[in-house]
């Protein structure tokens, strides 16, 4: 048992020269015996289980074998899906496809005419190109929560902000004047 301490056997009384040296010995290598780990077979479950892998992450040595095996080259996609669930990447991942693959969520048509913009706390703000674009979007927002959540998961967009396009404000500015502002610009 490697937890309990190990005793070495006491030297022989006037033990001297050489006895003293065999005594020292056999104490040093009691000890290593003692903390040195059991070596692990393949069918042991007390040493890694059946596929030879125990939690001290030593490496396996030889060649794999006909079966399948950790060892084995993986697909890229698998390792990724593993490291994205390994460290809890799910949600900003579904978030950032809300971004990436806007045309394929809610369609070509949809896409040529509107863009997500920003998405916070479940709340996905999207641009129309238009006010009529807008408001058709609106009336489709229970069907687009639907292709969204069948696409990227529940929860990830719980409520749709749709707004029209975007017009120049005259208000901002380190130096601004009160007042009407320009009137020449759109007309």
């Amino acid at each position: 048992m490697p937890d309990e301490p190990v005793t070495p056997p006491p030297a022989p009384p006037g033990a001297s020269g050489p006895e003293l040296a065999r005594a020292v010995l056999d104490a040093a290598k009691a000890r290593r015996e003692a903390v040195r780990p059991r070596r692990r077979t393949p069918g042991d479950p007390a040493s890694g289980g059946a596929d030879g892998r125990g939690g001290t992450g030593r490496r396996l040595r030889g060649y794999s074998g006909p079966g399948p095996d950790p060892r084995d080259p993986q697909m890229l996609g698998t390792v990724l899906a593993r490291l994205v669930k390994a460290r809890g990447w799910q949600q900003p991942a579904a978030e950032a496809t809300v971004f990436g693959a806007w045309e394929r969520v809610v369609g070509p048509e949809i896409a040529k005419h509107s863009r997500p913009v920003k998405l916070e706390d479940g709340t996905l703000t999207v641009e129309a190109e238009s006010t009529a674009w807008a408001t058709q979007l609106r009336l489709l927002t229970g069907s687009l929560l639907t292709r969204i959540a069948r696409e990227l998961g529940h929860n990830v967009v719980r409520r749709l902000h749709i707004h029209g396009p975007a017009v120049p404000s005259w208000s901002r500015g380190p130096r601004r004047v009160r007042g009407r502002g320009p009137r020449d610009t759109y007309g």
